[in-house]
């Protein structure tokens, strides 16, 4: 019975708290048929940025004439930079900082001003596995622009 009663309050609590699980960001109606606007809709983010509002729940339009809002997307760039060369003056790590800037507005009212999100990761770098490293880079600015993408949703979710 006590076994009971704690898991009662547990959950009384949690669901008040504002408690969510991870991946399932409610949004608001005003973002429930958002519209991504971008220069180049292929890069990671803007694929990332349309999976994750699709799993919120949204149903962005196919025109954003019908959308009840629109995400610009005003910067997506990533940089990536040396940090550390070897004696031989070879690269043997890098650093890659993937940058986004983004809007929000519905019709002519700004739900929400530029800002900017941006992530900061490194790597080890070795010229002997340089398909590898490729490799590895790509996977790193996915995962970077999918956690971007999370950040995004959870300020499109307090609109």
């Amino acid at each position: 019975m006590k076994s009971f009663v704690l898991a009662a309050v547990s959950a009384f609590i949690l669901s008040g708290c504002g408690f969510h699980l991870v991946g399932r960001t409610p949004l608001p109606e005003s973002m429930k048929t958002a519209y991504v606007q971008a220069t180049d809709m292929q890069t990671d983010f803007a694929q990332s940025l349309r999976k994750a509002l699709l799993a919120a729940g949204s149903r962005p339009p196919g025109d954003k004439r019908t959308a009840s809002a629109i995400v610009y997307i005003i910067k997506d760039d990533v940089v990536r930079r040396t940090l550390s060369v070897s004696a031989e003056n070879q690269p043997n790590e890098y650093e890659v900082t993937y940058t986004v800037r983004f809007s929000v507005s519905a019709g002519d009212k700004e739900l929400l001003a530029p800002q900017d999100v941006s992530s900061v990761r490194s790597y080890s770098f070795d010229e002997t596995k340089l398909l590898a490293k490729e490799h590895e880079e790509a996977i790193l600015r996915q995962a970077m622009a999918h956690d971007l993408a999370d950040r995004v949703i959870r300020q499109l979710s307090r609109l």
